[in-house]
């Protein structure tokens, strides 16, 4: 542009006193003039298209070839508004071979009219990118907005909805009843799957007798989805099994002689069979018949044949024996340990069970033994060296696990967030289950961790016996699971949690003994760390200042049962988040992963005025709502953290399922801490 203007400057006799203003007698004459001078002059910069074909001496060539020579000038005057032109571009003149005056002016007349448009156009061009640009950024910010309002807006109210209760038949003493959660409707929130017993007010039927049934409630609202009534006392219930390509889930009612399969959604008998004497829930299998269809073990014990353990292969698609039962003959005494099935790290699959001791016996064989026919699926003839040749006696082929002078109490899989009452029959959950270690307590007071590889003892602690069963969870950041205990000894219950790495206490607590026997439940957090809720009556610590109130003779105190929760967080603190007199016999932890809330279900005993059955009462609480309404107790004299540290950390906290532990005891967790 610079060198367009200096030649322009230095034509003679064209340029007035000011800069690019022309005289108008000597431009009429200016058509003799150098190309150079009308190149500079003739392009048409007052916003005229480049193909305006104007002018009778074919001026349009001279304006392509101007064209490339100021390229670089041509964005400047298109932007430039058109009363701020250069006035040596706005003669008329410049477009004519005459100086006729009317020439001029209808050659004005349309330069005017065609820079009018041009900036119209050009104006709609940059409306058009403004809106292009404006209208994704307004939609972010609304995306925005919703995300840090109305989302955590919804939480919260979810996070204060009321919880339910429901009563559900007659309580009988504190006799636990069969307890299941699983998804049967839906809806994204386990429900719950009970057994029921109540009186029946029919005069035809003998006074004193039951009716029986099976019901499940939902576990939003606490409604009834169905209800069963079956021949017997349900003695378990587990969900989960797949016996065809829909996504129904199949249910087992097991009674002392009925397994009764139905359809989780509605209730409706998919089959039903016959055993008697059955001691144990349902083990999954692996898939013996190669019908793609797990099929399933089942525990039987005469009480007319002393230590005869039978073990019965049950088909999972119809329920059928496979073949007949194994009868095993067993030495000691106690209740039954398993059977469990474990798969070592070769994939040989093995049946744990025992009276007292534990002993294992290659699934291979039993199938064998039932059938009389060698097994057609793979995994059955897989074998382990390892375990092949570990301490086995001549006259059978046991694997003794543990035999000794004490007897085992309990033997469960060393596995995070696995309770009682988590007994489901799904493939995939029950797959690392199979592969862990165990946590051995024998004795009543001993409590050992058995490596699944070699059967050995990794550590062993000594404590007052141990009522319930113990909980494994995460205290610490080893990543190895550690466990939870409680035993009870002169009215004083204690609670400790012991490292799994080495079996040394982590923490410990005492409370008044809440005469309950009803084992705790490890909840997978937000921190990774596991939250224990637990049930005790007051700590003893914290009745030190407490003056004793004054008993009326004669009067029995209600004993208070609380519920509360430990994060190794705030070791020295306590959250209590509810309490009750009434008995409970069982409970069990669900989780809601929409809502990063678990929700805590428990099935209690209500004493009824005029000597009437005690009601048995089902009870759902959301840990977060619960934690909300909650209140503090610190188990020590000076806690060190203010209680707005404290408020703000559980306000905070989440619950997330956790994936199954690997082998090892080892696990991995679905998220991390969330602020």
């Amino acid at each position: 542009m610079a060198a367009a203007l200096s030649r322009a400057l230095k034509l003679p006799g064209k340029k007035g006193s000011e800069l690019g203003e022309y005289d108008p007698l000597t431009q009429a004459d200016s058509e003799d003039e150098s190309e150079e001078d009308d190149l500079v002059l003739n392009y048409p910069r007052n916003g005229l298209g480049r193909d305006t074909h104007l002018g009778p001496r074919g001026r349009t060539g001279r304006l392509v070839a101007a064209e490339d020579g100021a390229a670089e000038d041509e964005d400047e005057w298109r932007e430039r508004p058109a009363s701020k032109s250069r006035p040596d571009r706005d003669d008329g003149r410049h477009w004519g071979s005459s100086g006729d005056d009317v020439g001029q002016a209808g050659t004005s007349g349309l330069r005017v009219r065609g820079t009018d448009e041009e900036e119209k156009r050009m104006r709609r061009k940059n409306a058009a990118r403004a809106s292009c640009f404006l209208l994704p950024l307004v939609c972010a910010m609304v995306l925005v907005l919703l995300g840090a309002f109305l989302i955590p807006c919804q939480k919260g109210a979810v996070a204060k909805r009321p919880q339910w209760e429901r009563r559900q038949g007659d309580a009988a003493g504190v006799t636990p009843p069969a307890l299941a959660l699983w998804d049967v409707d839906g809806d994204s929130v386990d429900d719950v799957l009970l057994s029921v017993s109540e009186c029946t007010n029919d005069t035809r039927v003998t006074q004193g007798t039951k009716i029986h049934s099976a019901v499940v409630l939902s576990g939003a609202t606490g409604q009834v989805l169905w209800r069963k009534v079956t021949l017997e006392s349900v003695m378990y219930v587990q969900c989960g099994l797949r016996i065809s390509a829909r996504p129904t889930p199949v249910c087992l009612l097991i009674g002392k002689s009925v397994i009764t399969a139905v359809n989780g959604t509605t209730g409706k008998n998919l089959w039903s069979v016959l055993l008697k004497n059955i001691e144990s829930q349902a083990v999954l299998l692996p898939d013996l018949q190669e019908d793609s269809i797990p099929d399933l073990l089942i525990a039987t014990l005469p009480a007319d044949e002393a230590l005869a353990l039978s073990l019965t292969l049950k088909s999972g698609l119809t329920g059928e024996t496979l073949g007949q039962s194994v009868s095993f003959n067993l030495t000691g005494q106690g209740k039954l340990i398993g059977p469990l099935l474990h798969q070592t790290q070769q994939g040989a699959a093995y049946i744990l069970f025992g009276l007292g001791n534990v002993v294992a016996v290659s699934l291979r064989d039993v199938y064998i033994r039932a059938t009389g026919k060698s097994p057609m699926a793979q995994a059955l003839w897989r074998k382990d060296p390892g375990w092949e040749s570990l301490d086995k006696t001549n006259s059978s082929s046991f694997i003794h696990i543990f035999r000794g002078s004490e007897r085992v109490d309990f033997l469960l899989p060393l596995v995070a967030g696995l309770g009682s009452c988590d007994n489901n029959l799904d493939t995939v959950a029950n797959l690392n289950s199979s592969k862990s270690d165990w946590v051995l307590v024998y004795g009543s007071s001993k409590l050992s961790v058995l490596r699944q590889r070699d059967v050995r003892k990794q550590w062993t602690f000594n404590s007052a016996p141990i009522h319930s069963q113990p909980t494994p969870g995460h205290f610490n950041d080893d990543g190895i699971l550690d466990i939870f205990l409680q035993h009870s000894s002169k009215g004083v219950m204690t609670a400790l949690v012991i490292d799994g790495a080495n079996g040394r206490p982590l923490w410990t607590a005492q409370f008044v003994c809440p005469r309950l026997v009803l084992e705790a439940a490890a909840v997978a957090t937000s921190t990774g760390l596991s939250a224990f809720v637990f049930w005790a009556s007051e700590p003893i610590r914290a009745r030190k200042n407490i003056t004793t109130a004054t008993v009326t003779p004669g009067v029995a105190e209600p004993v208070i049962r609380k519920l509360f929760l430990l994060h190794p967080t705030l070791p020295t603190i306590l959250q209590e988040l509810s309490s009750t007199t009434d008995t409970v016999v069982a409970a069990a932890v669900s989780y809601e992963e929409p809502l990063k809330d678990a929700t805590y279900i428990t099935v209690s005993s209500r004493p009824t005025p005029d000597s009437q059955p005690a009601a048995r009462l089902v009870r759902s609480m959301s840990l977060r709502a619960a934690l909300a309404k909650g209140h503090t107790l610190s188990l020590g004299d000076e806690t060190g953290t203010s209680h707005e540290i404290i408020e703000a950390f559980f306000r905070r906290l989440f619950f997330r399922r956790q994936v199954r532990s690997t082998p090892g005891g080892r696990s991995r967790w679905e998220g991390q801490q969330t602020e």
